[in-house]
């Protein structure tokens, strides 16, 4: 009796000491809701390691594809809100809860932001053979012929559609959507003159348009981009008043300690605010965007209210 006893108490101990713990006691798994060699895969990759060094622990990548995103999205949102399971997602964080008519999870009632990590732009690439070189000659040729240009997109909701649509209610340009199973088809079909063009992420595109075999008529950012230094802007070469930039946002499950939001979030930014990560992150086409949780937050809440308008006045929908 003595002995089970001793047991016990030990094993009582043993777990108060286990709790006592200073978090992460334990690998951080970080759920990326899309299948490998994507935007958001390319980035959780490239924070991973330096952003665990700076916590002071381990992260390793799960990657959860499937329904735009959302499965991924919904096991963070229904983990134990102990800091060991986030999640890393683009701006489709802000798209899909006006893009589907139901989610198993709210956005933001389920879902506490850690902070914003990095931006990239897409650009508008057209075969070599379209006749515009520049925004201003490729609006006057679109307009002209309403409905009979047409761009391919990674799919229903993706990025280089959102682009398209915003591109579209910003410029009154009617194009036709023409959907792929992903965004390496859409570029191929593109380069092969089956679709006229598309808004591929720029990373992307990049290698295709210095080898010649798409024209970049813009980038879809505010500023132009060190990878394509000589192509303008969208908005400062015809279309005014447009941009769009994908963002990617690390969260936690709702009711996750503040400490630990806290202590994630200083990790974070001092991981991708050193030189040597944001030289490499640039060199793939992003660009990084340090902040608070509370303004990843309002950034969020923003843009769902963004989107919710323009999904419903264009009537997209991927159910």
């Amino acid at each position: 009796m003595k002995f089970i006893t001793a047991l016990l108490a030990g094993l009582t101990l043993a777990s108060a000491a286990t709790a006592a713990d200073p978090y992460p006691a334990r690998p951080i798994r970080l759920i990326v809701p899309y299948a490998p060699a994507g935007s958001a895969d390319i980035v959780a990759r490239r924070i991973a390691s330096d952003w665990a060094k700076a916590v002071g622990g381990s992260i390793y990548i799960e990657n959860k594809a499937g329904a735009g995103g959302n499965i991924g999205v919904d096991a963070v949102a229904k983990a134990d809100p102990d800091g060991y399971t986030i999640g890393l997602q683009t701006v489709s964080l802000a798209i899909n809860p006006s893009l589907f008519s139901k989610l198993p999870y709210d956005t933001l009632k389920d879902l506490a932001p850690i902070g914003m990590v990095a931006t990239s732009q897409h650009v508008l690439v057209v075969n070599p053979a379209f006749p515009a070189k520049d925004t201003k000659q490729f609006l006057a040729v679109v307009k002209a012929s309403p409905g009979k240009y047409n761009y391919g997109s990674a799919g229903p909701g993706s990025t280089f559609h959102m682009a398209a649509e915003l591109f579209k209610d910003v410029t009154r340009a009617d194009i036709v959507h023409v959907p792929y199973k992903g965004g390496g088809p859409a570029l191929v079909d593109t380069m092969a003159g089956m679709v006229d063009m598309s808004f591929p992420v720029l990373s992307a595109a990049v290698p295709h348009v210095r080898a010649g075999k798409l024209r970049a008529i813009g980038v879809t950012g505010s500023k132009r981009s060190p990878l394509l230094p000589d192509v303008p802007t969208l908005q400062e070469s015809g279309a005014t008043g447009y941009a769009f930039e994908t963002w990617f946002i690390v969260f936690a499950p709702a009711n996750t300690p503040k400490p630990i939001i806290d202590k994630l979030n200083a990790a974070l930014n001092k991981a991708i605010s050193a030189p040597a990560l944001k030289d490499k992150l640039v060199k793939d086409g992003f660009d990084t965007i340090p902040s608070t949780p509370a303004q990843a937050h309002a950034r969020l809440g923003q843009e769902l209210a963004m989107w919710g308008k323009v999904i419903k006045d264009r009537g997209i929908s991927a159910d």
